[in-house]
Formats: structure tokens, C-alpha cells, sequence
């Protein structure tokens, strides 16, 4: 009588097991790696030098405005084509779907391998001194703005430092709600910035959230693609502008690598 007992219930263990084994897996949405074709590198057109005629015994006035480049940031624009897919783990494809004007975000950042399930907004005031904790607290260590900012020395009086630049909060003109990684933000959640449309910066147009992923320590910057013709700052119809940190300061020429992602919706 026991020892049926005992087989009744070892079949049916085998049986929820199989049952494990053979059902379907849902599988989470997640940015993908993405292919780039760069195109050349350009900076500001040097000003030429103002002049004016020195006289002995004289004293003059003189009003100088200049304008200088950045040593902080890196910016870049462009297009995304794609396509979404139906496909094996071998990228055999069963059906596809080409986008014409996909929706969703582009995402770059110095580590090129994110945990995206952890992905939050950035903190300014997070504890980098305790442990990690879980996904989606608040607080979390690691990186906050002084260790950002100390990696790329940047100076808290600097007017292009990270908290200058990222300057939209939830309470002010934030970015639209995206989601990445199957992870909702709301509108405005994260510190955020506009990059410039061709008059400047304008409401709901190439807004970039700074995101951190804490199992690897990765700041990550997200552009929400743009749909439709969006006049850029260069006149022409950009999907993404983004800024994203690079050290120039002082004696510092050495280049900053960054990983691209894109999650197309």
C-alpha cells in the first residue's frame, strides 16, 4: 500500500517535471546590439581672431565673446532602419516585418554587455559606498553624479557637467514614456535632456534619459527614436540625437568607446 503510494506520487512529480520541460517559454524583449556605419567626425569651425589698432598712451576697452567646444561630451545623430522578425535561435527567419519608421529607443553605453532586466533611471544621490540591493530600489550603489563626474573630471562648477545637461526632472518638461527591456518608465521618471531640433530645443523632440544598470556598474544613455520627418539641428530629418560623456579636458586625447543598442517596437 506504501510502496503504491510512493510510485503514485513519483509519477506524478515526473509528470508536473515533463510538463516543465515541454511548455512554451516566453521569451522578454530586450535591446539588441546594433550595427553602426559612422560617418566622418565634426567639431565647431574655428572663429577667426578679432583685431584692433593699439596706440601708445592709450587705453581701450574691449567686449570678447568666444565660443568653445565641449571637452565633456560627444553628440550623435542619425537614422535607424530594422525590422521585426520571427526566427529560430539559429536567426533562421520565418517571417519579417521591414520598418520604415520604427518606434522605439537607441541606447549607448562604455560596457557592451548590459543586464537589461536591471535597467532604472540614473541617481544622482545614490550610495556608492553599500551594496547593489535589488532591481528597481532606489539609492542603489555604485555610480552616482560626484562618481560620474569624477571619472570624466569634470568639475562640479562646470556649466557642462552631467546634472547642467540632464537637467529635466519628473517635475519639470521630461522625457515621454518608453520601455525597455519589458520595463515601463512613465513619462518624465528619469533625469533627462533635449538635444536640439533645428531651432533649438523643443517639447517632446529628441529627448535622451541617462540610465544605470547596477550588476555592471553601466551608465547608459537612451535617445527615443523620433517617427515622422523631425527636422534636426543640422536641417535634416534625424530619428536620434544623443549626447553621451567623453573626456577632453586638459592633456586627455585618448577616445572613449561606446556600445550601441537599439529596441525597436
Amino acid at each position: 500500500m506504501i510502496r503504491s503510494k510512493i510510485e503514485g506520487i513519483v509519477i506524478v512529480f515526473l509528470a508536473i517535471l515533463m510538463m516543465g520541460l515541454f511548455m512554451p517559454i516566453a521569451l522578454a524583449i530586450q535591446p539588441n546590439g546594433a550595427t553602426v556605419a559612422p560617418g566622418t567626425p565634426q567639431t565647431t569651425a574655428a572663429d577667426a581672431a578679432g583685431n584692433n589698432s593699439a596706440y601708445a598712451g592709450n587705453v581701450t576697452y574691449l567686449g570678447i565673446t568666444g565660443i568653445v567646444t565641449t571637452q565633456t561630451w560627444q553628440g550623435y545623430f542619425g537614422n535607424v532602419s530594422g525590422a521585426i522578425r520571427l526566427a529560430d535561435s539559429s536567426s533562421k527567419v520565418i517571417y519579417n516585418w521591414t520598418l520604415a519608421e520604427p518606434s522605439g529607443e537607441v541606447y549607448s553605453s562604455t560596457n557592451s554587455t548590459i543586464t537589461w532586466p536591471n535597467i532604472q533611471c540614473f541617481n544622482f544621490t545614490a550610495n556608492a559606498t553599500g551594496s547593489a540591493g535589488a532591481a528597481g530600489a532606489t539609492n542603489l550603489a555604485g555610480t552616482n553624479l560626484s562618481v560620474l563626474e569624477s571619472r570624466f573630471n569634470i568639475l562640479t562648477d562646470d556649466v557642462d557637467g552631467v546634472n547642467e545637461t540632464f537637467s529635466f526632472t519628473p517635475s519639470g518638461d521630461g522625457h515621454d514614456a518608453f520601455t525597455t527591456a519589458n520595463l515601463q518608465f512613465s513619462a518624465g521618471e528619469c533625469l533627462s535632456t533635449k538635444a536640439y531640433s533645428q531651432g533649438g530645443a523643443a517639447a517632446n523632440q529628441f529627448e535622451e534619459a541617462i540610465l544605470y544598470e547596477p550588476t555592471t556598474s553601466s551608465v547608459v544613455f537612451a535617445s527615443i527614436l523620433e517617427q515622422g520627418a523631425l527636422t534636426g539641428f543640422n536641417g535634416q530629418d534625424n530619428d536620434f540625437e544623443m549626447l553621451v560623456l567623453e573626456d577632453g579636458h586638459a592633456t586627455d586625447t585618448t577616445a572613449t568607446t561606446y556600445f550601441f543598442f537599439v529596441e525597436i517596437q
